[in-house]
């Protein structure tokens, strides 16, 4: 059973009065992740929300030693920072429990951008961890589609929507054979917490990839950020996972869609209460193109389903 939310540590890495929308994602997964990491860690960031609402150096929203990258060298300058620590510590220059070092990057970085250092880094399985909070669109730019954007979904790049299925990145970095692969939200912190507990204390590449709902890019009301990832949830849209040393075990509630045991929630509604899927769903062809969309979910439960070898 994951940790309660009563139960997560008191410590706050994500400080006050940063420039976050309200109801960010990102910072709220952020906040999380800092109960579990604690203070001895090394933030790397890209190009992106978190870098663009965390302040003016020298002063930072975020209580970490925190460095600026470019998009697409998220995985090598990690890499080159854990081996640089690596080495002092050898040296004598460095004592006691070395820091983790972790990538904060969204989906334009790792699943386009990035992709290339990430999956050196995952190649040459050097210790970091790397989290990729999915909004499913460059948020910080205006809207344009990435590769995690579903569907259906309009973006300034996609005005009658998107016509071909996102990526699945999580099971793309199961099959580099890395130790740690996991899935999580905001809707579930203590499942999120427990995630990054684990990873911080697993030798090796770590990947741990957070949906991140955007109430500008995804047109809701900005107070339903956790309701919109809930719903992702339920209705399979977004599967909770992780994979240690290339063996699958599910989280609640998704377990319970795998295993057969509960049907997913129809994804209509989850659509329904998204404003980029506004044009699709008025369109002469909404029943065809949702049914598009209930394919690409239906598709992925049946994959991840044959992948971790369970049967219904």
């Amino acid at each position: 059973m994951a940790t309660s939310i009563k139960k997560l540590p008191d410590i706050e890495q994500v400080l006050s009065g940063n420039g976050a929308c309200g109801g960010c994602p990102a910072t709220m997964a952020l906040r999380i992740v800092g109960k579990a990491l604690g203070s001895n860690a090394i933030m790397l960031l890209t190009p992106s929300c978190s870098v663009a609402s965390m302040g003016m150096t020298p002063k930072l929203g975020y209580n970490w030693p925190c460095i600026n990258i470019t998009f697409a060298s998220a995985g090598s300058s990690a890499s080159g920072i854990t081996h640089a620590l690596e080495v002092m510590q050898e040296k004598g220059r460095l004592q006691g429990e070395l820091p983790t070092v972790f990538a904060w990057v969204g989906d334009g970085g790792t699943y386009d951008i990035g992709f290339q250092a990430l999956s050196g880094a995952a190649e040459r399985n050097d210790n970091i961890i790397f989290f990729c909070y999915n909004n499913e669109a460059y948020s910080n730019t205006g809207v344009q589609r990435s590769g995690a954007t579903p569907r259906g979904s309009f973006t300034t790049t996609t005005p009658t929507g998107k016509r071909q299925p996102k990526k699945n990145m999580a099971l793309l970095m199961l099959e580099h054979n890395i130790p740690y692969v996991a899935t999580a939200t905001v809707a579930y912190p203590g499942d999120l917490y427990d995630k990054v507990v684990k990873a911080k204390n697993i030798p090796g590449m770590k990947y741990i990839e957070i949906q991140a709902p955007c109430y500008l890019g995804w047109q809701f009301d900005m107070p339903e950020t956790v309701q919109m990832s809930r719903m992702a949830v339920r209705s399979g849209a977004w599967l909770l996972w992780e994979a240690e040393n290339g063996k699958i075990s599910f989280n609640n509630p998704s377990s319970l869609i795998i295993s057969g045991k509960k049907d997913a929630a129809p994804v209509d509604e989850y659509l329904m209460k998204q404003g980029r899927f506004n044009r699709l769903l008025k369109g002469p062809d909404a029943e065809s193109r949702i049914a598009e969309i209930q394919g690409d979910i239906d598709r992925e439960i049946a994959f991840i389903r044959e992948r971790a070898k369970i049967t219904i």
